[in-house]
């Protein structure tokens, strides 16, 4: 169940937002074979000027379409990950019309206990929720 924040910079429509969103669920599905219900996306537009997102040095610089993914998840396989890393890149492209060097991700570990879906509870650990195979 990742939890998973988009940033942007603002000035896209309704349904281009949404179109990314969706293209970020089905690489989440698919990367970590996560059920299609567990949808946890937050949006978050900036300003233009409001992300600096430089290179690291490897030669290249980005647009003002430059997204940066944030994957708050239970320890996944580095084979997942980097199959939801180009999954991501290949089908925000396809679906999107990202440039491949507009996309940054980064994905964030966490166990069991970092998780409440509501009412205070820790449904993995109280066991109302089932613990998938994380790998």
């Amino acid at each position: 169940m990742p939890l998973i924040r988009i940033d942007l910079t603002e000035g896209r429509s309704d349904k281009e937002i949404k179109n990314i969103m969706d293209t970020v669920q089905d690489c989440s599905v698919e990367a970590f074979s996560v059920p299609i219900r567990d949808r946890y996306q937050i949006v978050t537009e900036h300003k233009p000027g409001r992300m600096i997102l430089l290179d690291t040095g490897l030669g290249f610089e980005r647009s003002e379409e430059a997204i940066v993914i944030q994957v708050f998840t239970s320890p996944r396989a580095t084979i997942n990950k980097n199959k939801f890393y180009k999954l991501l890149s290949q089908k925000l492209q396809e679906n999107c019309n990202l440039d491949p060097k507009d996309l940054l991700i980064s994905v964030m570990t966490n166990t069991d206990v970092d998780w409440s879906f509501g009412f205070g509870e820790t449904q993995y650990l109280s066991g109302e929720l089932p613990k998938d195979d994380k790998s």
